[in-house]
């Protein structure tokens, strides 16, 4: 019998003995007021380019925070490394002897930021919304959901569903049945007004700023850091400036000479963890609605052979970057299941213009006279989008303009707001955008492979997909899925021939160009907070963005440390 038991485990969450005063809003262009120097608030830069839009909702592309810090899950999977759950709102969970039925059994001493008590009921809800709503049914989840009792939930499978439980478990953030049975619609509705179980609630919100409070009534106690500041800037260099002057305690982005973290910013430390897999995201099939030269799988085989990742490594990513397979499993942490059936395990570092050349000739393209390939009337010439201040990817996709033009193919970068490009991504209006895939809740290929190349999370051009945003399908990729759905991640050789079928196929038609593993680095303020994951201690993936992840840090802060 597969029994798998989840016990109250984990870090003790500290609390914090002093008041803080609340915080002011801050300029969104560097110039606020020196808000991470007061006591208790972290202040936190994720990215954002532009002004926020005042949108809490969990589910939503496009939401500003809250999933792990005001929405939490059942359990927290550390993606870094395979290790046992950590409670959240769950308590333990098994899965009977051939995994059609999933028991968990939650808390029953937690309330929302309302004062309405949490229940099983809402876990059941959450369930059974993910399931009517595919935009937000990353995973293919198809169980049925019951309430047992107050703290008991019995899902049950019409096959074996073993690898539906860290998607269910630790990335189903659970909304109060009380407010969300009135949500229209769970994946577009505004939620302005957030109420979670979460450490944190929504304070204060501003276009350039909003602060989320220690949630007092906080079922783990009241966290120690109490309150969390996000900064809207103009982009990485803004954060870079913001970091230099001490304004910001948690940036997850490039900066300068970021091997020497500690010695250019006194107070702050820095890790480095290879993670998410940056690739030119197309959009991808015709009969999704797809349009462009990047529909021509040769297309897409072209642009991987002529990349010259090397180059793209030292001028974009300061050699944080490193290789990646074109089956999209990570070469360090699943170099076990990374297929030797795959033509080459990893993407080459150097390019092969003269193969970049033979497949567009053989697929009928030719050079005309601006140097240009083109076919039927069609230049092969492709716009790739990027958020506005994204420095580092803008100059990676500078650099792999150039080298693309070596070959005969045109391609022009366009930066927009963030706000634009993620609308843009979900709805399948762009040719060409870089981005990662983000490797699901728990260290396993099979939720890259199930998030992005399912045709249960696509959707035709014009509908949100979420997020299979390549809009890929491919009968035998999705049965290799649903297969690996269905087998004990401890049955590893029953596993690998559905890996190997999959990494054949996305190899072959590359939806997702691949460019390189991302290295991933955070940049913390120590002297502030102590607690922050290091190499020897990577408790949980430590990016800003990362969620729930990002609230398990939160979690194991203490102010006015140090290292």
């Amino acid at each position: 019998m597969f029994l798998q038991r989840m016990r109250r485990r984990g870090r003790a969450i500290a609390v914090g003995t002093a008041a803080v005063a609340m915080a002011a809003g801050c300029s969104g262009s560097g110039g606020g007021n020196g808000g991470g120097s007061e006591a208790g608030t972290l202040v936190a830069y994720t990215g954002q380019s532009g002004d926020y839009q005042r949108n809490f909702n969990p589910y939503s592309p496009t939401a500003n925070e809250g999933p792990g810090t005001i929405f939490e899950p059942l359990f927290f999977y550390n993606l870094v490394r395979d290790e046992e759950p950590v409670p959240r709102l769950g308590e333990e969970f098994s899965w009977n002897e051939d995994g059609t039925e999933l028991t968990v059994t939650v808390r029953d001493d937690v309330t929302f930021t309302d004062g309405e008590p949490f229940t099983a009921e809402d876990v059941a809800f959450t369930f059974d919304m993910v399931a009517a709503n595919p935009a937000i049914n990353q995973g293919g989840y198809e169980g049925e959901a019951e309430a047992v009792d107050d703290t008991h939930v019995r899902v049950t499978f019409d096959e074996p569903a073993y690898m539906d439980a860290p998607q269910l478990l630790g990335k189903t953030w659970i909304v109060p049945e009380h407010i969300w049975s009135g949500v229209e619609d769970p994946t577009t509705d505004r939620i302005n007004e957030p109420v979670g179980t979460g450490p944190y609630m929504l304070e204060d919100f501003q276009p350039q700023a909003f602060t989320l409070a220690a949630n007092p009534d906080y079922y783990g106690g009241e966290p120690a850091v109490r309150n969390l500041r996000y900064l809207a800037l103009s982009g990485n260099q803004s954060g870079v400036d913001a970091l230099g002057a001490g304004r910001i305690d948690w940036m997850t982005g490039p900066v300068p000479d970021i091997q020497n973290v500690e010695e250019n910013y006194p107070g702050y430390s820095a890790i480095t963890v290879p993670m998410n897999q940056m690739a030119l995201f197309t959009c991808s099939s015709t009969d999704m609605g797809c349009e462009g030269p990047q529909t021509d799988p040769e297309v897409r085989r072209a642009i991987y052979h002529a990349m010259d990742r090397t180059q793209l490594n030292t001028l974009a990513f300061e050699e944080t970057a490193s290789e990646i397979s074109p089956g999209f499993a990570l070469p360090e942490r699943d170099m076990e299941v990374v297929s030797s059936e795959l033509e080459a395990q990893i993407a080459p570092m150097e390019p092969d213009t003269d193969e970049a050349a033979r497949l567009l000739e053989d697929a009928g393209w030719t050079v005309g006279d601006d140097g240009v390939y083109a076919k039927d009337g069609e230049r092969l010439s492709l716009t790739v989008t990027v958020p506005t201040g994204w420095s580092d990817y803008i100059t990676a996709l500078n650099t792999m303009s150039q080298q693309l033009s070596e070959i005969g193919i045109e391609l022009t970068p366009q930066q927009v707001s963030y706000n634009e490009w993620g609308d843009s991504r979900a709805q399948g209006q762009f040719e060409l955008l870089m981005d990662s895939l983000n490797q699901g809740p728990a260290p396993d290929p099979f939720y890259v492979y199930s998030y992005f190349f399912s045709s249960d999370t696509t959707a035709p051009v014009g509908e949100t997909a979420n997020p299979n945003y390549a809009r890929y399908s491919d009968p035998e990729v999705d049965e290799a899925i649903e297969a690996l759905r269905g087998i004990d991640r401890g049955d590893a050789e029953a596993r690998q021939e559905h890996f190997d079928t999959i990494q054949a196929a996305i190899a072959e038609d590359m939806p997702y160009i691949p460019v390189l593993t991302g290295g991933t680095t955070s940049e913390f303020n120590v002297e502030k907070f102590s607690g922050w994951p290091t190499e020897e201690d990577t408790y949980a993936y430590p990016a800003v963005w990362g969620r729930p992840d990002q609230s398990q840090i939160f979690l194991n802060l203490t102010p006015d440390g140090g290292e």
